[in-house]
């Protein structure tokens, strides 16, 4: 075992059993079950159109796509590859506060996913007015917070979980330029081509 895994399994063990608290393990739960949290994606989502009107619609569908390739990439990609056991099964003493499968562990496509929302949501709103800057942090903070859930509750190491946040923020970036590049060159690029500005 090298000292990378050795620290991994440590700060899990600080994060699953010295950190824990009873206090705290009903919002653990509930950021960790997406199904429970779905209320407040959908406020998210909601804000999103409210200060953006027709354009938070689009900020919606490429959030889902970002989302979408976040998530295959953790769990369709990165876990067959990597085939590593969750802590849950690999250790002894695990605090597990969640029924899990015996599904691969890196990378954790909750974090991913989370962290593809709050990167796509600091994009397009982190340059706004005060409203949308104070949106930004508690998105991020969410991302976080779920992030950390999924290590509290037993079923992902550290290391699962910041893999699963450099797979969400790099999709937010690939799909944003993506889309920048696609209104670049066929939205504006046809206008000013009607023009007579663009050959």
């Amino acid at each position: 075992m090298g000292p990378i895994e050795q620290a991994d399994i440590w700060l899990f063990r600080l994060v699953n059993g010295h950190l824990a608290h009873p206090a705290a393990d009903d919002l653990m739960l509930f950021l960790t079950n997406a199904g429970l949290s779905l209320p407040l994606l959908l406020l998210a989502g909601a804000f999103m159109v409210v200060r953006r009107g027709r354009d938070g619609f689009v900020v919606l569908l490429l959030a889902a796509i970002a989302v979408g390739i976040a998530d295959f990439t953790a769990s369709g990609i990165m876990k067959p590859l990597f085939h590593r056991v969750r802590p849950c099964f690999a250790l002894e003493g695990v605090r597990l506060l969640v029924n899990q499968s015996h599904s691969w562990s890196f990378a954790s496509s909750h974090a991913a996913n989370a962290a593809a929302v709050a990167a796509t949501v600091w994009i397009f709103f982190r340059a706004g007015a005060t409203v949308d800057r104070a949106y930004v942090l508690l998105m991020v903070a969410y991302g976080i917070l779920v992030a950390f859930s999924r290590i509290y509750v037993g079923v992902h190491y550290p290391g699962d979980v910041l893999g699963g946040i450099a797979i969400g923020i790099t999709s937010a970036a690939l799909v944003y330029t993506v889309a920048a590049w696609t209104v670049k060159r066929f939205v504006h690029g046809a206008a000013m081509r009607e023009r007579g500005l663009w050959p």
